[in-house]
């Protein structure tokens, strides 16, 4: 069985997120989707948010699954029995960090190969980073959100 783990921060998910998603379904029997606690980060999205947006948009993909995981991706791969990691590439500097992350990987598990996939032109410039500062300052993100995403975003900002 050919088991692939996502991993990220997916905060918030983004149709970049969904893109890569989505073509990498075909090419894998299981899809984990891996939702990454970073010690160093400061989510702006609960985990159990983030979980509850990836499990909603696939609820109707039985080869999609999702999980929070915390330490290293390679023992991420180990628990859910993946033997691939994917990853998304937006411009060259991206592939030159994560190919040092790949490389780090295979040296602490040689049975575990990185898939790159390129993201479509359309959402190169689809950063979580980016999408966080445009809400931040109150700005409309509705354009590079799947709509489960932004219909709880718009509704939670409404709630308060």
């Amino acid at each position: 069985m050919r088991t692939c783990l996502f991993p990220g921060t997916f905060d918030p998910v983004t149709l970049g997120h969904v893109d890569i998603i989505n073509r990498a379904i075909p090419l894998f029997d299981k899809l984990v989707i891996g939702i990454g606690r970073n010690a160093n980060k400061l989510p702006m999205f609960s985990e159990e948010q983030r979980l509850k947006w990836v499990l909603e948009i696939y609820k109707d993909e039985p080869k999609v699954t999702a999980i929070v995981y915390e330490g290293l991706t390679v023992n991420c791969c180990k628990s859910v029995g993946a033997n691939f990691i994917l990853r998304g590439i937006r411009y060259v500097n991206d592939f030159e960090y994560e190919k040092a992350i790949a490389d780090m990987n295979r040296s602490i598990d040689g049975h575990i190969e990185t898939v790159f996939l390129t993201c479509l032109p359309q959402y190169t410039s689809v950063a979580s980073t980016l999408v966080r500062d445009v809400l931040n300052n109150g700005g409309d993100v509705s354009q590079f959100l799947p709509t489960v995403v932004n219909e709880s975003i718009f509704n939670s900002k409404h709630l308060k």
